[in-house]
């Protein structure tokens, strides 16, 4: 039956500070009362085939263990990073589907915060049914509540208390400007104090007999990983200080956040988190006694989400309804096809998962390239980088016409390509020194501002295919980014770069705060639709499984004749979709337009052993170049190519006028001669592709221009096999009618 708020307690700051809903009594005969919890987290509004079995997996739980003595929860992120049918509508969808659940209460996550926390606490609060919860969440700079800190429920005639806490790293999770009036403290520090408070014996402040910590936080690995809540806690961290010093009061604790399924108890007491999606739901079995009050765990398991939906049960077919006008308005956008790939392009998988946000991906370095590639009419950044955690959905070969006819394999449709990069970012470009770059590259391994080490230690960075970074993982923090190539050419650490990223990066997310270090300019232009105009002006797309940074041990930057050269690598593969898996490096030594072949070596798991001998007729320094093979991965120096250098010319032909196309003229050349093959103008993050005539000439048509000003176009020769490719910037005035 749906819960029913009964009473509110007195306020406390600037939030309601508790929230009492009543369910059906037990019987007073009754010697202990069973009480079942389910719990969920990071739903991330997943509006799709799977919500209706989402949903049956809850009533028949419910169904089993009694309606009346049943409780429904979240530990957070309930909206955000959502599918496109709750995006496409800000999240109501996902919201009336937990409503029609009647969860009862739910910790707040990051993500609801994306869009500020005027919206959290005015329009999602406004449609929401059931309670969100923050105990450390704080007016700015005080300890004041800004969000109710716990709730009360009646169940089977036994009062359940339920705190809510989220992360300490939201400040640096989420946009800063939507945030500025808060601050987020300690979660178990918050936890205990109201613990303290529901345990006192004092009715006046709120009194519960069974409590549940609802975190947004949690283990950095589950069970599927292969880990245990002892490793778990041995690892130290936030998730430790959960397990080891959330007070006894509490019965049990259901965590969040890191998208990791486990089923623990520690102590006796149930610690869960059921991974992400919806793909279980958390479930904890509870026997109180009617005279002693103690209360004992019984069952704590993660139920897998069912196989069939149940449209039978009300509650389901409540849910059904909400889904199918929420896929039906999607539809009308999102079904729209924007471009083609020849293959997936996915995020980094581990233990057969997505989103492990700890490795590169095909997909990561396909958005660095769209925002590096994709602003010619408003700047030429040096390079794109991109956070993992903003990817959160593929792009999949195969298609699927059962509800899209024009979803066929290969197809990319508006709603899959929105799905990629769902926040709403804007693109921002940063100038920064080599030397803040560097800072930035450092910053992947994880600090928070305080120097502790978040849930999520590592985030490996998107970056665009010009970019190449080696790294010591073994060495200080700060000294661990050990060389960066951008366009082949070592970073000078005095020198100014532009970086294109997302506005969410740009200033300071995911704790790389050496970007504050630099200028930034919001360019105004949403990176979905950069995104989307890249993919429809670049189609068909192919994954690239190269990788841009490599982890390494001993490589020399350069060599002379006789020198005995050790060195490690490791990282060399990639775990997205399709990525091959690397069997041998070549090894070369370069010196200037001279390359010696010294030999190849084995890869097995990514890694590689390289030694050798300098030979000893070679004469001066030479840089040692390694190539990873199928993949691709370069490594080391960047080898001189034997292709002779393009010059590309181009100038717009007459007079180039608001509503009128535009006519560039191209011309390349390979030293003296004429070059042949192709170039692409890039505008507005669309190429156009020609064909160079016998002349090495090219003409190109452009479409019009809406507003006068200087306007700038990228023009890049492809390259064939006796040219190297090249590029050049095209500036022009738009002059009015």
């Amino acid at each position: 039956m749906p819960a029913i708020p009964t009473r509110f307690a007195a306020p406390l700051g600037l939030a309601v500070a508790a929230t009492t809903l009543v369910l059906v009594p037990a019987p007073a005969h009754a010697a202990t009362v069973d009480i079942t919890l389910l719990n969920i987290n990071d739903f991330h509004g997943r509006i799709d085939e799977n919500t209706t079995k989402f949903a049956t997996t809850i009533e028949e739980i419910r169904a089993e263990a009694g309606d009346s003595n049943t409780l429904l929860l979240s530990a957070g992120d309930n909206i955000g990073a959502s599918l496109f049918a709750s995006s496409n509508q800000q999240d109501l969808p996902t919201i009336e589907v937990l409503n029609a659940l009647d969860l009862a209460g739910s910790a707040v996550g990051n993500h609801e915060f994306d869009r500020g926390f005027a919206d959290l606490e005015g329009r999602v609060q406004d449609a929401a049914d059931f309670d969100y919860l923050g105990a450390n969440v704080y007016a700015k700079g005080t300890t004041t509540p800004a969000l109710d800190e716990y709730a009360t429920y009646e169940v089977g005639g036994v009062t359940i208390g339920v705190i809510g806490v989220v992360t300490e790293e939201t400040s640096s999770l989420v946009s800063p400007a939507g945030i500025t009036s808060l601050t987020f403290g300690d979660p178990v520090v918050a936890v205990n104090r109201v613990a303290a408070q529901l345990s006192d014996g004092d009715a006046e402040n709120g009194e519960a007999d069974v409590l549940v910590a609802e975190y947004h936080e949690g283990a950095g690995a589950g069970t599927p990983d292969g880990s245990t809540l002892e490793e778990e806690v041995i690892a130290g961290g936030t998730f430790a200080d959960i397990v080891k010093n959330t007070s006894t009061s509490v019965d049990v604790i259901f965590t969040g956040h890191t998208h990791k399924q486990y089923a623990w108890t520690a102590d006796g007491r149930p610690v869960v988190q059921t991974g992400s999606y919806g793909e279980n739901i958390g479930r904890v079995d509870l026997a109180v006694d009617d005279a002693t009050g103690e209360v004992t765990a019984t069952a704590v398991e993660n139920v897998a989400r069912a196989a069939e939906a149940d449209l039978t049960l009300p509650r389901v077919a409540e849910v059904e309804a909400i889904t199918a006008e929420a896929l039906a308005d999607a539809a009308e956008v999102g079904n729209r096809p924007v471009a083609k790939i020849t293959a997936d392009i996915t995020t980094a998988y581990a233990d057969g998962k997505r989103d492990d946000r700890a490795s590169e991906s095909a997909l990561g370095g396909l958005v660095a390239n769209a925002l590096r590639d994709g602003l010619a009419d408003i700047g030429q950044p040096d390079l794109g980088l991109t956070n993992p955690g903003g990817l959160r959905a593929e792009l999949l070969f195969d298609g699927d016409t059962t509800a899209n006819p024009a979803n066929t394999d290969g197809v990319v449709t508006f709603a899959e390509a929105n799905a990629v990069l769902p926040f709403n970012n804007t693109v921002a470009l940063v100038k920064l020194t080599g030397a803040a770059l560097k800072k930035v590259l450092e910053q992947q391994w994880q600090t928070n501002p305080d120097g502790s080490v978040p849930s999520r230690p590592y985030l490996q960075l998107g970056m665009s295919d010009n970019v190449r970074v080696t790294a010591d993982p073994t060495k200080d923090a700060g000294e661990r980014i050990t060389a960066v190539h951008i366009d082949g050419v070592p970073l000078e650490e005095e020198k100014t770069y532009t970086v294109s990223t997302l506005s969410f990066l740009a200033t300071g997310g995911d704790n790389f705060r050496a970007f504050t270090e630099g200028t930034y300019t919001d360019t105004g232009l949403l990176d979905a639709e950069l995104w989307r105009d890249y993919l429809a002006g670049n189609a068909p797309l192919s994954p690239d499984f190269a990788r841009q940074q490599v982890e390494e041990s001993g490589l020399p930057t350069s060599v002379s004749a006789g020198d005995e050269v050790s060195f490690s690598l490791g990282k060399l593969d990639l775990t997205s979709l399709g990525s091959p898996v690397n069997t041998t490096v070549a090894v070369s030594l370069v010196q200037g337009k001279k390359s010696v072949r010294v030999g190849s070596f084995p890869v097995a798991e990514g890694a590689a052993e390289v030694s050798f001998t300098v030979p000893a007729d070679l004469a001066g320094t030479w840089g040692v170049s390694v190539l990873a093979q199928p993949s691709g991965t370069l490594v080391g120096a960047e080898p001189t190519p034997a292709k002779a250098d393009a010059t590309i010319t181009a100038s717009k032909k007459g007079k180039a006028k608001v509503g009128q196309k535009v006519t560039l003229k191209v011309s390349v050349a390979a030293g003296k001669a004429s070059a042949a093959g192709k170039v692409k103008v890039f505008r507005f993050g669309k190429a156009t592709t020609v064909k160079l005539n016998a002349k090495g000439k090219a003409t190109v048509k452009l479409a019009a221009y809406g507003k006068p000003g200087q306007k700038k176009v990228r023009v890049k020769y492809l390259g064939n096999a006796d040219t190297a490719s090249a590029t050049r910037i095209v500036k022009f005035w738009v002059t009015k009618k």
